[in-house]
């Protein structure tokens, strides 16, 4: 019979799979938009000078909840080992997939007559299918960079936790957390954008561009660390501090190697 501890070490990977995968999926849909860093918090834009261009914060709308991702993916990490990680990553990967070959489909069909054009209240008309189309139909070298980086970002978040973690003894939660974060968004950084664009811009632009938001990841991921502690706090109130210790030693056990 399954022991009370039991049921709450699944009950807390069944939640934190459900914020993992909801939050990965909503930040891949609603990543269509680009929006200014700057005008949101009321400051001109930066005009950074990278590699010859003049580079502004304009980031796409799924680093709003991204960070969201980082944080679960650090207490997967921490509780469940690189297992939880591949699983629940490998799981999101198949699911965002499936998500977009739903869309795209959706996108084929036929549009009802009257929902091609309509009417705005100034009387001028919009074509509601093409824009449906645009915003929802990313291109295939995007989706595709994106789901690479996001497999490729995850195995190497997990191993250098896990490395981090054997090297400070399970001390420094801090490192861990944080420094697992800066080095798989710094590959996550780039590799979606080289898949997606190489060949479209110039090679110093992709590398402005991936320069530009992994500062933005960085900061964010600094800035978000009294949260993991949080998050670690409550999960430790809730198991029992001896058996999350327990089950964090046994995921370290089990997450030696990088795949």
């Amino acid at each position: 019979m399954e022991s009370e501890f039991e049921k709450k070490r699944t009950r807390l990977f069944v939640i934190l799979s459900g914020i993992f995968i909801t939050n990965a999926l909503l930040a891949e849909i609603i990543g269509v938009k680009i929006f200014s860093g700057e005008t949101t918090i009321g400051v001109a834009p930066a005009q950074i000078g990278i590699l010859g261009f003049k580079m502004d914060f304009n980031l796409t709308a799924g680093v709003l909840i991204w960070p969201v991702v980082f944080i679960t993916t650090d207490l997967i990490n921490e509780y469940f080992g690189k297992p939880g990680v591949k699983r629940i990553s490998y799981l999101t990967a198949v699911l965002i997939a499936y998500a977009f070959l739903i869309i795209f489909m959706a996108i084929e069909l036929p549009p009802a007559p009257w929902w091609g054009n309509l009417q705005n209240e100034d009387g001028s008309t919009y074509n509601m299918d093409q824009a449906f189309s645009r915003i929802l139909g990313q291109g295939q070298r995007i989706i595709i960079g994106s789901l690479t980086a996001f497999i490729v970002g995850q195995l190497v978040d997990v191993f250098v936790f896990q490395k981090l973690r054997s090297t400070t003894g399970g001390k420094r939660l801090w490192l861990r957390a944080t420094g697992s974060t800066l080095v798989s968004q710094l590959v996550d950084s780039f590799v979606v954008l080289f898949i997606a664009f190489y060949g479209v811009f110039p090679t110093q632009q992709i590398f402005a561009i991936a320069i530009t938001n992994y500062i933005y990841k960085f900061t964010i991921a600094i800035l978000l660390t009294p949260l993991v502690y949080l998050g670690h706090s409550i999960i430790d109130n809730y198991l029992g501090k001896e058996h999350a210790h327990r089950i964090s030693e046994e995921a370290a056990q089990q997450s030696k190697g990088f795949l």
